[in-house]
C-alpha cells in the first residue's frame, strides 16, 4: 500500500501502520500504540489506515469516551461485544469470562486471564482466513477493566491474524510494554503547506510566521485556528498564548457551530453525552427533548456529526468540546433524557449513571440504583467502576449514616483499585460527621492501609493494630484480617520498622485469641504466626502444625482461607516442615487456578516458586516467575518480586545479582521493608559462595546475623555465614553463627531439615567428627528431597576429603555434587565442584548442549511442558497463550533442537525429578 498523498508529512507513520496490517494478513499480527497531543493527527492516521485496508481485512473501530471511564467493560463491549454470537465457539471458561464481562450472564468476576484469552480468541475467529484490524481512538478514556483486557490481548497477537492500533494523547503505563509510535508536529515545510490549504488568500508574512509558531506543527490547529482568529490575521497581532493549544482548538471547533439553532446544539450535546452511538437511543432521547429529525440533518451538514450505522463525531475533540462548553443545567437535561430513553432491563448501569449525572440534590432512589450498579461491577471484577459508582452514590445519599457507610465502601474500593490518595480524600469527607464506634474503627483501618500503601508508614502496623482492636466487638472476622495485616506489615518492615511493633501486635493477637475456641485454618495460623513472633518454633510448633493440617481441607470457595494459606506456607518454613511447605504451595496454586482467584494466585505462585527452588527445580521456578509476570501484567496488582534475584544467585549469575541487589536495597529503604534487605544479602551470599568469593559472601551474609529470628530466609542465611567464615578462617564469626542457628533449630528437633542443616554447619565449624556430620547432612537432605543442599553437603565433604589427600573418596562425593548442580543449572557451584574434581586428577568432559541455550524463555517453557506430555491446548492454558501459539513455538523448538517429535525432547531436555 503506497503512502497517502492526502496526509502531509506522515509517510513514515502511515507506512508503519500499513506494515502492521500486512503482517497481520501474513499471520504475524501485533499492536502499535499511537501517542500525541490532541489534534496532532492520530485520528487522521487511523482514518487513512482504515480507508486503505485491503478487502480481506475486516475493521472494528471505536472511540473511548471520558463519560464512560467509570463503567466496567463499557469500552470492551463497544469494541467487540457485537462479535460474540451463539455461533462463535470459545472454550468454556473463556466464553464464561467474556459473557460475564459483557453482562450476558450473571457469574463470578471474570478471570482476567480467561477474559483476555477469550477476547483474543473472539478476535482471531472474527478475522477468519483474512485479517482483523482493531482501532481504538482516545484510548486514554478506556475504563480500567477494558484497558486491562485490551492490554492483555494486545500482548498476545504475534502469531494471530489481528492488528490492533491504540491512539491516546500521552504514554500510558497500562500499555507501556507495547510498541509505541509517537506522533509529533509537522515539519515547517509541511506545516506551511497545510496552513496554505486552510487560508484562501495571501497573508502577511508576519501573521503567517506567528500562526506557525502558535500551532507548533499541530495539523488540527493549522486547519482550525485560522477560522477563529478573525481580525488578528489582518493586524498581525500575536494569538493569545495564555490558553492551551488544545483549548484553543476546541474553541475553534465550537466557532463553527455558533450559528446553529438551540435545538441542533442540544442534539449535538445529546450525542456527546452518549458514547455508544446507538441511533435508536438518540432518537428516543431526542423525542423526550422535543427535537426533530431535521436537527440531525443540520448537524450532519456542519460536518460535526457522522451518521452511518452508528452516531459518531468527525473528530473526538468535537465531542469533548461540545460537552465541556455546555452549562451544567444543559448537561443534566440531556442525561435525564438519556436515562429515560435507556432500557433499564438491558443496560441498568448506564441508565443509573445517566440518572446520577442528571441529579443535583441527594436522592436515595438514584443512590440506591448506583449501589446496585456497584455490586454488579464488583461481581464482574470492575474494582475501579465499583469505586466510582459507590463514590457517586455516597454523594447523592441523603441519610448521614448511610452516606458514611457508602463513603467507607467507596474508599475501600478506591484503595483496592490502587488509588490510596483518592481513598484518603473520600475518608476526609467524613470529618464533619458524627461517627459511631464501628465507623470510627473502619475509618481508622482504612486510613492506616492507605498510609501504608502510600508511604509504608512506620506507624501503620500499630495503627492497624488499634483498628483491629476497635473492630473486635463489631466484626470479628474483619478484626482478625486486620490483625494479620498489622502483623504482616510489622514483620516485613523488620529492622526498618518501629521497635517493638512485632511483639506488641503478636501479644495483642494472643490476647484476642486466648479462649482457644477458634479452630478454623485462618484463626489457627493467626495465632501460630503470633506465637512464632513471640517465642519462635518452640512455642508455635503445635499450633502451626494444626493449622497446616486444617489447610489441607480448605474448600476452594473459602476465599478467606485460600488467601491466608500463604501465611501457613511461610510458617511451614519457620518450623522447618519441608513437606508442609510443598503441600501448601501446590494446593494454594491449584485452588487459586481452579477458582480463578487472581488476587491470590500471584502470592500463591510466589510460594510455589520458593518450593521449586528449594527442590532444585530452577527451570520450574523460572517458569513460575514468568507466570507471575504475566498475571501481574493483566491484573496490574503490585507485588515485589524476589524470585528473579534468587534464581540468578543459585544459577551463579554474579553480574545479574550485583545489578539487582543495589536497586533492591534502595527499594527496601524507600518502602521501609527490611525483608528486602534480607533478600539482597542472601542472594549475594549464595552467589558469592558459589563463585568461591568467600570474603564478599561473608560481608553480605554477616549483615543478617542480628536478625536470625526475623524470617525464614534470614535464619537460613546462617549456612552462608558459616561456609564463608570457615573458608576465610574467621572462627569467631563461624562459632557465633552456629550458636545462633542452634537456638532456632533445636526447638524443632525432630525435623530432618533442621537436623541436616545443623549437622552441615557443625561439620564446617570443625566438629570432632566432621565426616559423620557430613554424612548425616547428606542423608537428611536426601530424606526430605532437597537436592541443592544435599549437593552442597557433598561438595563441602568432597573438598574436605580432597584436602586430606583422600582423592578417590573425594571424587565420589564431588561427582555426585557436580551432577546435581549440572542438572539443576547451578553454574557457580558446578564450576566449584568441577575445579575440585580437576584438583583430584579427574579428567573432565565438557557438559551441556549448545542447542538448549538458543531457545527463548517462552520456547523453553513450551518445550518442557510438551516433553512432559501436555497437549497444545493444555500448554496454552498453563502459559496463558492460545493452542495455535503453543504449536507455533513448538515448531520453532523442533527446528532449533533438531528433533521431530515430542518424545525426542526427553533426549535434549532431561526431565526434572
Amino acid at each position: 500500500m503506497p503512502p497517502s498523498r492526502r496526509l502531509l508529512g506522515r509517510a513514515e507513520e502511515l507506512t508503519r501502520l500499513q506494515h502492521l496490517v500486512a503482517r497481520a494478513r501474513a499471520g504475524s499480527g501485533g499492536t502499535v500504540v499511537l501517542t500525541g497531543e490532541a489534534g496532532i493527527g492520530k485520528t487522521a492516521l487511523l482514518d487513512e489506515v482504515v480507508a486503505g485496508a485491503p478487502p480481506d481485512v475486516r475493521v472494528e473501530r471505536m472511540v473511548a469516551s471520558e463519560s464512560e471511564v467509570e463503567l466496567t467493560f463499557a469500552s470492551l463491549q463497544l469494541l467487540c461485544g457485537h462479535l460474540l454470537t451463539p455461533s462463535v465457539e470459545l472454550p468454556g471458561p473463556r466464553r464464561e469470562a467474556v459473557e460475564s464481562a459483557f453482562g450476558v450472564r450473571a457469574a463470578e468476576p471474570p478471570n482476567p486471564l480467561h477474559l483476555g484469552l477469550g477476547v483474543r480468541d473472539l478476535l482471531t475467529r472474527t478475522a477468519g482466513d483474512g485479517a482483523l484490524l482493531c482501532v481504538v481512538d482516545d484510548a486514554q478514556w478506556l475504563d480500567e477493566a477494558s484497558a486491562s483486557a485490551v492490554a492483555s490481548v494486545a500482548r498476545r497477537l504475534s502469531t494471530e491474524r489481528v492488528a490492533m492500533v491504540l491512539a491516546m494523547r500521552s504514554p500510558d503505563d497500562r500499555f507501556a510494554d507495547l510498541p509505541q509510535l509517537a506522533v509529533t508536529g509537522l515539519a515547517d515545510g509541511d506545516a506551511r503547506a497545510l496552513l496554505g490549504r486552510a487560508l484562501p488568500g495571501a497573508m502577511d508574512g508576519r501573521v503567517l510566521d506567528q500562526l506557525l509558531v502558535e500551532c507548533r506543527g499541530n495539523p488540527l490547529a493549522l486547519r482550525e485556528l485560522p477560522r477563529s482568529v478573525g481580525s488578528d490575521l489582518a493586524g498581525g497581532y500575536a494569538l493569545a498564548g495564555s490558553v492551551s493549544l488544545e483549548r484553543r482548538i476546541e474553541r475553534s471547533l465550537l466557532a463553527g457551530l455558533e450559528d446553529l439553532s438551540a435545538q441542533t446544539r442540544t442534539l449535538l450535546l445529546l450525542a456527546a453525552a452518549d458514547p455508544t452511538g446507538d441511533p435508536g437511543l438518540l432518537w428516543r432521547a431526542s423525542a423526550r427533548l422535543g427535537l426533530e429529525p431535521e436537527d440531525v440533518e443540520v448537524a450532519q451538514q456542519t460536518d460535526a456529526l457522522v451518521v452511518s450505522g452508528r452516531i459518531r463525531f468527525r473528530h473526538p475533540l468535537i465531542r469533548s468540546a461540545v460537552y465541556r462548553s455546555a452549562s451544567p443545567p444543559e448537561r443534566r437535561a440531556v442525561h435525564a433524557a438519556l436515562a429515560e430513553a435507556t432500557y433499564a432491563e438491558r443496560d441498568p448501569d448506564r441508565r443509573a449513571w445517566h440518572r446520577a449525572n442528571a441529579t443535583i440534590e441527594p436522592t436515595e432512589q438514584v443512590a440506591a440504583d448506583l449501589v446496585e450498579s456497584a455490586e454488579r461491577a464488583r461481581a464482574r471484577g470492575g474494582v475501579a467502576a465499583t469505586a466510582a459508582f459507590l463514590t457517586r452514590a455516597a454523594h447523592l445519599t441523603p441519610d448521614p449514616a448511610t452516606r458514611v457507610d457508602r463513603l467507607v465502601a467507596a474508599a475501600e474500593s478506591t484503595l483496592d483499585a490502587g488509588a490510596p490518595d483518592d481513598a484518603l480524600r473520600l475518608l476526609d469527607e467524613t470529618r464533619d460527621d458524627v461517627l459511631g464506634p464501628l465507623h470510627a474503627a473502619l475509618l481508622a483501618r482504612l486510613r492506616a492501609r492507605c498510609e501504608y500503601a502510600l508511604r509504608r508508614d512506620r506507624s501503620a502496623p500499630r495503627r492497624l493494630l488499634a483498628a483491629a482492636q476497635a473492630l473486635e466487638p463489631h466484626d470479628a472476622a474483619l478484626a482478625r484480617d486486620t490483625y494479620m495485616q498489622a502483623l504482616s506489615a510489622a514483620v516485613y518492615a523488620g529492622r526498618l520498622g518501629e521497635p517493638g511493633a512485632v511483639q506488641e501486635i503478636a501479644e495483642a493477637i494472643m490476647s484476642s485469641t486466648a479462649d482457644g475456641t477458634a479452630e478454623s485454618a485462618p484463626d489457627l495460623i493467626l495465632r501460630g504466626q503470633a506465637q512464632l513472633a513471640l517465642g519462635g518454633p518452640s512455642l508455635a510448633l503445635p499450633t502451626v502444625r494444626r493449622a497446616i493440617t486444617a489447610f489441607e481441607s480448605v474448600s476452594p470457595s473459602d476465599h478467606r482461607a485460600l488467601a491466608w494459606m500463604w501465611f501457613a506456607g511461610r510458617a511451614a518454613q519457620d518450623i522447618w516442615d519441608a513437606d508442609g511447605l510443598r503441600m501448601l504451595a501446590e494446593r494454594q496454586v491449584r485452588l487459586a487456578r481452579d477458582g480463578g482467584v487472581l488476587t491470590v494466585l500471584p502470592m500463591a505462585l510466589n510460594l510455589l516458586m520458593v518450593a521449586r527452588t528449594f527442590d532444585g527445580r530452577l527451570d520450574g521456578a523460572e517458569a513460575i516467575c514468568d507466570d507471575i509476570d504475566t498475571i501481574l501484567s493483566v491484573t496490574g496488582h503490585p507485588l515485589p518480586l524476589y524470585g528473579r534475584i534468587f534464581l540468578a544467585a543459585y544459577r551463579g549469575h554474579v553480574d545479574e545479582v550485583e545489578s539487582r541487589a543495589p536497586q533492591l536495597r534502595a527499594d527496601a529503604y524507600a518502602r521501609g521493608e527490611g525483608y528486602a534487605l534480607t533478600v539482597a544479602n542472601m542472594a549475594e551470599a549464595v552467589v558469592y559462595n558459589g563463585a568461591g568469593r568467600y570474603e564478599e559472601a561473608l560481608a553480605s551474609a554477616r549483615e543478617e546475623m542480628p536478625y536470625v529470628h526475623e524470617l525464614g530466609h534470614a535464619m537460613r542465611t546462617m549456612l552462608e555465614v558459616v561456609e564463608a567464615a570457615a573458608h576465610v578462617g574467621d572462627q569467631e564469626t563461624c562459632t557465633e553463627a552456629v550458636e545462633r542457628l542452634r537456638t532456632v533449630v533445636e526447638p524443632v528437633g525432630d525435623s530432618p531439615w533442621a537436623t541436616a542443616l545443623m549437622a552441615l554447619v557443625r561439620a564446617l565449624h570443625g566438629a570432632a567428627d566432621p565426616e559423620t556430620q557430613y554424612l548425616r547432612a547428606i542423608s537428611g537432605f536426601e530424606q526430605i528431597r532437597v537436592p541443592i543442599l544435599r549437593a552442597r553437603s557433598q561438595l563441602l565433604y568432597g573438598e574436605m576429603l580432597r584436602r586430606q589427600g583422600r582423592r578417590v573418596d573425594a571424587r565420589v562425593q564431588l561427582r555426585a555434587a557436580e551432577s546435581v548442580f549440572a542438572e539443576c543449572g547451578m553454574q557457580g557451584y558446578g564450576d566449584r565442584a568441577r575445579a575440585e574434581l580437576a584438583a583430584t586428577g579427574e579428567k573432565l568432559r565438557p557438559r551441556g548442549s549448545a542447542a538448549v541455550p538458543e531457545l527463548t524463555d517462552q520456547e523453553r517453557n513450551v518445550a518442557r511442558l510438551a516433553r512432559d506430555g501436555l497437549t497444545n491446548r493444555e500448554i496454552g492454558a498453563r502459559l496463558f497463550i492460545s493452542s495455535h501459539t503453543a504449536e507455533w513455538h513448538l515448531r520453532k523448538v523442533f527446528t532449533k533442537l533438531g528433533v521431530r517429535s515430542r518424545t525426542e525432547l526427553w533426549k535434549v531436555l532431561p526431565g526434572e525429578k
